[in-house]
């Protein structure tokens, strides 16, 4: 019978095995590329911490994500689960310990006419031995579990720069096409002013008066739609920020415009992702945990080894339990092994497994999704920089077409719609430069956001 047994365990330990998850980095379904597509237009150097909102060179947006660092609430509450992930952690290693309580009663008893007294003080303890490593699967998990939370942590701190900053971009966007619409204003108006002149003096007509003030008041309407749009940005960065928007608009009122835009930019190769990437260290230490999982659910078919103990001393009258016929202590070492539990442990594997394989798929899938989103970010990144001139060129050339066809008005050589058309080429080119350049910068931020940088990680 004896020997049955033992083959049986035997066989059970072949058929489950040993997980053998490595914290060696990972193999991708996918090797990452060795460069970028674009890779002669952005140099491959890359720092292990590049605070890149300071090469914008915008004292008020480094001191609004300063502020965010200090009060933004989404880096708050990742923050706080982090620090949950390692209160966990440090639960799991305390199972390495046997658990020591104390106890002391006092029972009195009735029973067939006779009374019964009896005062008792123990210390106990009661201890389960890691004999399968079952505790360091557990420990281990934990510890990745730690390492996802703050990857997260990290990623909000990505995210928090990155979203300020693009906020901060979009307000000074605005804040440069309402001074366009304000001056622009001003110019139609002294223009629908000398259309007016000229229709009282009798060398104009009235639907001119009409076309020049129409396009005036248009403009002047869309002054009101930018004044919402910038409070609405200003309310979005005090939120980022953790502040009311009366608290920050000192600040935003000392900005000098939109930031530089014109960078070189260090990408790295494509392979420095996989540490820099806080989603990519996030989804690696997902399958660690994964992996830990899967090594946990196998060694519940082994035995637990456990130790409990206890020493005391107890007697009918106080003042003899620290006598010698008063103390007491046992020990009591148990070794326990579930021989059929209805194939619910097999069970448990086998969606462990198929959790981990899930965990692989998402990581290869972070991996794949943060190369692209690179590539794309550098590609806008060229192609608005490269619209810029063109656009410089083209408010140029309205200007220069508009102060001609003023000239040749006045003068009675050409319609007033010419002018009205000038005028309007002169708004809508303004109006697309600004916006390039804002959409410029957008795009060097979301290539600084796509690259994972900006903090000290993973430590």
């Amino acid at each position: 019978m004896t020997r049955n047994l033992f083959f049986t365990a035997m066989l059970m330990l072949l058929a489950v095995g040993l997980p053998a998850y490595s914290e060696s980095p990972l193999a991708l379904d996918r090797p990452m590329p060795g460069r970028w597509t674009y890779s002669a237009t952005f140099t491959q150097s890359l720092p292990s911490q590049d605070r890149w909102w300071t090469t914008l060179d915008d004292a008020v947006l480094d001191s609004l994500i300063s502020l965010g660092e200090d009060a933004n609430y989404d880096l708050a509450i990742a923050c706080r689960r982090m620090e949950a992930a390692a209160r966990q952690m440090t639960v799991a290693r305390a199972a390495y310990y046997p658990q020591i309580g104390i106890e002391a009663g006092y029972t009195r008893s009735h029973e067939q006419r006779v009374s019964a007294n009896r005062w008792s003080a123990a210390a106990t303890m009661n201890w389960e031995i890691d004999l399968f490593g079952k505790i360091t699967a557990q420990v281990r998990q934990k510890k990745a579990q730690y390492r996802a939370s703050r990857a997260d942590w990290v990623g909000a701190m990505v995210s928090m720069a990155s979203d300020i900053a693009s906020t901060y971009v979009q307000l000074r966007v605005w804040e440069a096409e309402l001074q366009v619409a304000r001056d622009q204003t001003k110019a139609q108006d002294s223009i629908a002013q000398l259309v007016l002149a000229r229709y009282e003096s009798g060398l104009g007509a009235k639907p001119q008066v009409d076309q020049a003030q129409a396009l005036l008041y248009t403009t002047r309407a869309s002054i009101y739609t930018l004044s919402s749009s910038i409070a609405s940005a200003k309310s979005s960065l005090a939120l980022l920020v953790g502040r009311y928007p009366a608290e920050i608009e000192p600040m935003l009122a000392s900005g000098s415009g939109l930031p530089q835009y014109r960078q070189l930019v260090s990408a790295g190769v494509p392979s420095e992702l996989l540490r820099r990437r806080p989603d990519i260290v996030g989804a690696e230490s997902n399958l660690a945990a994964a992996a830990a999982a899967v090594g946990i659910a196998k060694k519940d078919f082994l035995p637990t080894l456990s130790l409990q103990g206890s020493v005391g001393v107890g007697a009918s009258r106080p003042g003899d339990m620290f006598t010698r016929d008063g103390f007491s202590y046992s020990v009591a070492p148990t070794l326990s092994w579930t021989v059929f539990d209805g194939m619910a442990r097999s069970a448990s594997v086998g969606a462990a497994r198929e959790e981990m394989e899930a965990q692989m798929a998402a990581y290869n899938y972070t991996v794949m999704n943060a190369y692209n989103e690179v590539e794309n970010a550098m590609t806008s990144y060229m192609n608005y920089s490269r619209q810029i001139s063109d656009y410089e060129s083209a408010v140029r050339s309205s200007n220069e077409f508009l102060s001609l066809e003023l000239d040749l008005y006045t003068q009675g050589l050409a319609p007033y719609s010419d002018v009205a058309t000038a005028q309007q080429n002169v708004l809508s080119n303004t109006n697309m430069l600004i916006t390039a350049r804002g959409n410029a910068l957008g795009a060097l931020i979301g290539l600084y956001k796509a690259l994972g940088g900006g903090f000290e990680q993973y430590e």
